[in-house]
């Protein structure tokens, strides 16, 4: 029997993390994961041989009495930020209302009419971070997708959306084009040159404005008080740079990184760089469209410039 380690990897690296709170970097056994996903021995060595090659899990404590596997610190970043993630009421809901959207164009393609809504909830696609949404997570995106006029369908007294429903043709003109990404799909007839100006010390953005000042300057060393003010910028900017759904969260989680290590004691240049690099990467992407996406990561580039070799 083969095993799928690219589903298993994320739940093992959870289930790691889950057992070693006390020691984050501690190993535990994992031959009881293994057992309970009907893998061999052989396999679950397999799985955490996997979880090494992304750079999530170690090894470094397996002995002939079966694999352990430690968390990598990467390992445990990545934990740490998907349950900030999970724990983010609006990602949540963007998440349950792209699954659900997705989920009955794969419905009507099938020729289902009028499925039940909470059946989502055995799909793949009501997982966020690992984790099946709710019964109400599902209820509250099906409400926000009707009163979009993205699906249509039957309520009952006791939901806010319909309970039985199926995508519109404008439900489906989102997922064909816009790969269920509603705020995009929104976005889509915004045009028109805007000019963009960001304010000085507070990281504002102002739509429209005369013209775009880009107020930091170029010097030997990182001025905080900009790096403060372009990742304030750039989180204000996320809602209308028109980024994809995960892109989106990204982008504003690195944000609220940088402003967050600008602003501490001992902030870490080789963290604000890689988050800035992480940040630039999406804004550069060709996925994203417009100026204001380049003006912000030249902004990033500027404020936060590369670091001199061996520095």
């Amino acid at each position: 029997m083969s095993a799928d380690f690219s589903a298993l990897h994320e739940p093992l690296v959870e289930w790691v993390y889950d057992r070693t709170r006390a020691d984050p970097l501690g190993g535990v056994p994992i031959t009881e994961f293994g057992q309970s996903h009907s893998l061999t021995e052989n396999q679950t060595y397999q799985l955490l041989q996997f979880c090494k090659g992304q750079r999530l899990l170690d090894d470094r404590h397996t002995t002939h009495d079966g694999p352990e596997a430690n968390l990598t610190p990467r390992g445990l970043e990545w934990m740490e930020e998907r349950r900030r993630r999970r724990a983010d009421p609006a990602a949540r809901a963007a998440a349950a209302r792209k699954g659900l959207l997705v989920w009955l164009w794969h419905r009507k393609h099938d020729d289902i009419l009028l499925p039940a809504v909470a059946d989502v909830l055995h799909d793949p696609l009501s997982l966020f971070e690992g984790e099946r949404l709710t019964d109400r997570d599902i209820d509250r995106a099906s409400a926000y997708l009707s009163a979009k006029g993205l699906i249509k369908g039957d309520r009952n007294a006791s939901s806010d959306g319909p309970v039985q429903a199926e995508i519109t043709a404008e439900g489906e003109d989102c997922v064909d084009n816009y790969q269920g990404d509603i705020g995009a799909y929104e976005r889509r007839n915004t045009g028109g040159n805007t000019t963009f100006h960001i304010g000085q010390n507070t990281g504002n953005i102002a739509a429209n404005s005369r013209d775009f000042t880009l107020n930091a300057t170029t010097h030997s060393g990182v001025d905080l008080a900009q790096v403060v003010m372009a990742a304030r910028a750039l989180r204000q900017a996320v809602p209308i740079l028109g980024l994809p759904e995960d892109d989106a969260a990204e982008v504003t989680q690195l944000a609220t990184r940088i402003e967050e290590e600008a602003t501490s004691t001992n902030p870490d240049p080789s963290l604000l760089q890689r988050w800035r690099t992480q940040a630039v990467a999406i804004l550069s992407s060709p996925v994203v469209s417009g100026a204001l996406s380049s003006v912000l990561a030249t902004y990033l580039g500027v404020v936060l410039p590369e670091l001199p070799a061996g520095g």
